[in-house]
């Protein structure tokens, strides 16, 4: 199987279609950005960690029964996917006060949710990713009732999934986000789920292991990601 043409070009990620037109190649970079595209910069290994802790992700949903779109690793930055096509509807699930949803309620960053709050976000770089809710997401046609109900368990699924993952492992999982592409037979779990789009830190210590360090100049950039994929492998 070859890749045959760039499909898309995003800020971390390159999808290019194949010989075989139901699968795609995800190629992860090593460029970063934050705040909208304002911050940008470059980070060593940063595209293998996000190809790798992505495959671990993805294994451990499938072995739980969710449907995702990672067929197999190609190297250390290439993976293999099933084409979907993306909805223009973010999904993101809070369980730790962190980042926006801070600045928009006031909350003090850290403090443990009673339960998991879910947000929508229109995916739109010329509007900068609005939060919206599931009348805007039907009102603009981004996604259908019985979709935006499955998008919603499916990621709660996950998060059940991922936070007892990563708590054997010492790790908080305070938000991520998560995108969803449909198929012939309805719709998959796709994208990435990593430092990129995720916030990890550690149980004991609040150590951020995550886009965060390279957000506001933490430092350690690197070594962070790089404990991140090494605790995720254990």
């Amino acid at each position: 199987m070859e890749c045959t043409e760039l499909l898309y070009e995003g800020k971390a990620k390159r999808v290019h279609k194949t010989s075989e037109p139901s699968f795609y190649v995800i190629e992860f970079k090593d460029d970063a950005t934050a705040f909208d595209g304002e911050k940008k910069g470059t980070v060593a290994d940063k595209g293998m960690v996000n190809n790798q802790v992505s495959a671990r992700f993805f294994q451990l949903l499938s072995e739980h029964g969710v449907d995702n779109h990672f067929r197999r690793l190609l190297s250390r930055r290439l993976m293999l996917v099933q084409a979907v096509e993306i909805i223009r509807v973010e999904v993101v699930v809070r369980n730790i006060a962190a980042g926006g949803l801070c600045r928009r309620l006031g909350l003090p960053e850290g403090l443990k949710l009673t339960q998991p709050v879910l947000e929508l976000y229109y995916k739109s770089d010329a509007l900068k990713d609005p939060l919206i809710n599931s009348s805007h997401v039907e009102l603009l046609q981004l996604a259908t009732p019985k979709e935006i109900a499955a998008m919603r368990d499916t990621s709660l699924q996950v998060n059940r999934i991922l936070r007892s993952y990563l708590n054997q492992r010492g790790i908080d999982l305070i938000d991520y986000k998560l995108e969803f592409g449909r198929t012939s037979t309805g719709i998959l779990l796709a994208d990435e789920i990593s430092p990129d789009t995720c916030r990890f830190w550690d149980v004991g210590t609040g150590k951020k292991l995550d886009k965060d360090r390279f957000r506001f100049d933490l430092g350690d950039v690197e070594s962070g990601y790089h404990e991140l994929l090494e605790r995720v492998m254990k």
